[in-house]
């Protein structure tokens, strides 16, 4: 039975990797902060609590990340633990630039002294390219990063790079755009907007408050790239890829279509405010996954419509 270590386990990502893996016949264990006293809602949610082991880890420690591997012998670790709101990061730049580079660190460094191969995925993200002005981003795109957070990302994605390189080991990033489910937290705008419309459609009399409704993105759907994840892990010989569905929209249009899916016109509904504008933004970030789909066989399932109705669900 292959087993599998999935650093941020309780996440939207965590959850749904792990039932992918369970569904493959995995023995799988996460880890939290709190394995005692964390709220695994995703995981519950899922129905999946208690089929995954959970270990009390703190990422930025290495000695808990050491013996938390030592304890479970995982044939594939999966790290996407960190603070992983771009916003909050520039309020808490500190904590997010060291929850990701020290994190990262440590599980390298930790894979590195077992004594057996372990195959690495670690989280990239698409904010590491900045803005892309309308060029689909590649591997080997520049980055140009904007954010506290995509600072932090791209410095963990050279950690990576290096420890491939000068040890040798299985160790690769999946260069992630925007994903979404039912599971995002509310303080990302995609949640927010989706539960705010179907409040107003339920009778509430409330405004939805938004900051930029202009800027663009490549929004796809969860459960499709936490099997891009388990891919990268199959292969030869490691690689970082892009996983995107390769079309960008506008929030604007996101906005209006989760409104017209619920039988509303957003116009009605929704205000911007100024105030939450962020210091830095990126106005237009696309993809072109081309090579995710010739090696690794993956194609996104869900694109604009289809993700803003599966969050919306059976309303």
């Amino acid at each position: 039975m292959t087993t599998a270590l999935i650093c941020g386990v309780a996440g939207q990502d965590g959850a749904y990797l792990s039932q992918l893996l369970l569904n493959k016949g995995y023995r799988v264990f996460g880890t939290s902060r709190d394995a005692q006293g964390g709220s695994f809602s995703n995981l519950e949610r899922l129905g999946l609590r208690k089929h995954v082991g959970i270990l009390s880890m703190a990422p930025e420690d290495f000695r808990s990340v050491f013996m938390t591997i030592k304890a479970c012998k995982p044939d594939e670790v999966y790290f996407l633990a960190g603070q992983s709101s771009v916003g909050l990061s520039f309020e808490q730049p500190a904590e997010t630039i060291q929850s990701f580079t020290l994190g990262t660190l440590n599980i390298l460094e930790a894979c590195r002294m077992m004594d057996k191969p372990i195959r690495q995925y670690h989280a990239g993200s698409s904010e590491c390219f900045g803005d892309t002005a309308g060029i689909p981003a590649t591997e080997i795109t520049p980055f140009s990063p904007r954010s506290p957070y995509a600072v932090a990302k791209a410095s963990a994605y050279w950690l990576v790079n290096n420890y491939r390189e000068a040890y040798g080991l299985y160790a690769c990033t999946g260069i992630l755009f925007n994903h979404e489910s039912p599971l995002r937290p509310s303080r990302f705008v995609t949640q927010k907007i989706v539960q705010a419309a179907k409040r107003i459609a339920a009778g509430s009399p409330e405004k939805l408050t938004l900051g930029r409704i202009d800027i663009s993105r490549d929004w796809g759907w969860a459960p499709d790239y936490v099997e891009a994840m388990w891919l990268m892990l199959q292969q030869k010989k490691p690689e970082d890829y892009v996983i995107a569905t390769g079309h960008t929209f506008s929030l604007q249009e996101f906005v209006s279509t989760a409104f017209e899916l619920l039988g509303l016109d957003w116009y009605d509904h929704v205000i911007q405010d100024p105030n939450l504008f962020r210091p830095a933004d990126i106005l237009i970030s696309s993809a072109d996954p081309s090579k995710a789909q010739t090696k690794l066989g993956w194609v996104a399932s869900h694109k604009h419509k289809a993700v803003i109705q599966g969050m919306i669900g059976d309303y």
